[in-house]
Parts: C-alpha cells; structure tokens; sequence
C-alpha cells in the first residue's frame, strides 16, 4: 500500500510517505476543469467522474495515497435532512435544534444501497491505481456529523451542539447515525479502500472530559465494529483543534493513524504515541501560500523535529495539519510532494 511498513524503498534508504487531505480539491485546474461541466453532487455521485478527479492530483503530483473524492455529510442526506450544494456551501433542509426533532430523522434507503457510488468509485480506482500506492476512503467522525446537523455548518462555539449532549440530542443522533456511518464504511472497504479516515473536525470545541464520556466511546464502538469485519484495514483518526491531552485519552487499538493539525508538538507527539500509531501531520496549509524558498525551509523545519522524534520517521506519515486551501499554487503542491520524496529519506 505504500503508507505503512511497505515503503517505497531506494539506494537501500526508505521514502517517507505523503498525502494531503482534500488534495482533490478546488485549488486544482484538473478539478476547476470538470467543476465548469458538473455540480459538485454530480462530481461526488457519478463513480466515474469520482476517479478522475481522485486521480488528478495522484497522477500529476505524484501522492503516495489516493483520497476518495466526496464529502462526509453524506449520511445527513440519508438521514433525510434534505442536504444541498446548490448556494455553494452545504446547507440541511432541517435541523436537529431540539431533542423532538429526532423523531422527523429516518434513513432514506439502506446504507448499501445509499452508498453504492462510492463502491464504485473506490473499485474504479482500486483497478487503476499502482500497486504501491494507498487507496483512503473516509467519513465524518460521529460528533462532527452532529454538530453539523445541529448547526447546519461547522461554525461558531457550537453552542446548541454543545447543550445537545445533556439533553439527548447527542445520544439520539448517535443511535440513528450509527449503522448508516458503519454502512459507509463497509462500502468504501468493499470497493477497495485501504483504509478508513474518520475526519473529526469539530471535537476540538468540546472540553476534554465531555471528549471522554461522550465522544470517545462512540468512536471505539465504530472503530472496533468496523475491525471486526475488515481487521486488514487501516484506520486513520484525524482530530482538528485538539492537544495531547485528548490523543493520550484515545487508547484506541483499532486505530492505526493518528492525524494531528499543526497546533500539535509533532516530536512530542511522535515521542509519546509513535509506539502505539503512526502519526500523521502537521504542517499549516497556510503555509504552502509562501514563496518556495520559505516554504522549503518550513518543510525541512517540520522534517528536523521528526528526525528528532524517538521513533523518528518510520512511524510518520508526511501532510498537513487539515487539508489543501482554495487557490493554494499548484507549483508549491508540485516542490512539496518532490521535496519530501529527496529529501525526508531514512
């Protein structure tokens, strides 16, 4: 797969892996090019147009790993919240604003069903894809997924989502999402996928005991029933806005990568945890807006303190700390894949 301990090796070294999250995405002109003839449900919907676009940026920028091109509100629509790209940002017909509100919340077709385009997808690009190079699907983490259903966007302090864990709306979402997240991740593994990132960009607003008694749970249960019938695939944790006290808390074994932003010590952070995952991470996206000559030095900054890690790099996966911005220059995309490839060998 390329990621993990079957590394690309050269002149008896070992090349550190890289991948970027949302590196098919609106920066390119391979996916400004399609975008012009589609809207973007089509784009995540339409298998075929899926693979042309995961594979844009695996192709010309030469990414160890491949992401499933989609989104991860998906199991809203299935829920029937009515979801729509149609002003350009997601919106929900509905919301989860109060604990009566889960009863209008029901999945609209089952999840085999529902998700049988990214199957697809996946498959297409499974038969396509070099050998030695990862195939990623992913999902939203559960509490992500929520607060959006709550909230309709990942936005402000999350008040009301907030509030939702004490009075059932968490717990009741919960129970309704479950099988249908499950049931996306079966699909993605069925087509291929050799490994799962659970994408948990809102459980940084939540405080580190509620993270404990009501987050965390739910995320071993998915973890551990999703490995009981796909025990070969990886799964990838990703949290934003989160520090070490949450990762030391996860004591997750059915984890197999975590993903840090770049609020995180990364050599701390290898140090303490690098026995137990690979850690992923963690430069600023902000920061490939630089002109190349700084850039290259930030890269080999981030490359410095790995080296220093304990495990160093055999157990870091190289990218950022969330995924490529709008507009960010292709070129840096281009140095920064080549860079890490010449450079951050062991």
């Amino acid at each position: 797969m390329g990621l993990f301990n079957d590394r690309i090796q050269r002149d008896g070294k070992t090349q550190v892996p890289v991948w970027f999250m949302r590196q098919a995405g609106r920066y390119h002109a391979h996916y400004q090019n399609i975008r012009k003839d589609h809207e973007f449900m089509k784009m995540c919907k339409n298998p075929k147009l899926a693979h042309e676009i995961t594979h844009g940026p695996l192709d010309e920028f030469n990414f160890d790993a491949a992401i499933l091109f989609s989104d991860l509100l998906f199991p809203l629509e299935q829920l029937g919240m009515g979801l729509s790209y149609h002003s350009g940002p997601p919106t929900l017909e509905v919301a989860l604003e109060k604990p009566e509100d889960l009863i209008n919340l029901k999945s609209i077709e089952d999840s085999a069903t529902f998700y049988r385009f990214q199957q697809e997808a996946c498959t297409l690009l499974k038969a396509s894809m070099p050998a030695h190079k990862t195939l990623l699907g992913f999902v939203g983490s559960p509490f992500t997924l929520y607060s959006y259903a709550v909230e309709g966007a990942h936005k402000g302090n999350l008040n009301s989502s907030k509030l939702g864990l004490f009075d059932g709306r968490y717990d009741g979402f919960v129970e309704l999402i479950f099988d249908n997240l499950l049931g996306e991740m079966k699909m993605q593994a069925e087509g291929g996928a050799d490994a799962i990132c659970l994408f948990d960009t809102a459980c940084g607003e939540i405080d580190l005991q509620l993270f404990k008694r009501h987050l965390l749970p739910t995320i071993k249960k998915i973890t551990s029933t999703f490995k009981k019938s796909y025990p070969d695939k990886k799964v990838i944790y990703y949290s934003k806005m989160t520090n070490l006290n949450y990762l030391r808390e996860i004591q997750d074994d059915n984890i197999d990568v975590l993903g840090v932003d770049w609020r995180q010590n990364l050599t701390t952070v290898l140090d303490e945890l690098g026995s137990d995952y690979y850690i992923q991470g963690n430069l600023d996206p902000s920061l490939l807006f630089l002109p190349w000559e700084h850039l290259e030095k930030e890269w080999l900054s981030l490359w410095e303190r790995v080296q220093a890690s304990k495990p160093g790099p055999r157990k870091w996966i190289c990218g950022l700390g969330h995924g490529v911005l709008p507009k960010t220059p292709e070129s840096n995309v281009m140095n920064s894949v080549k860079l890490i490839h010449e450079k951050m060998i062991y």
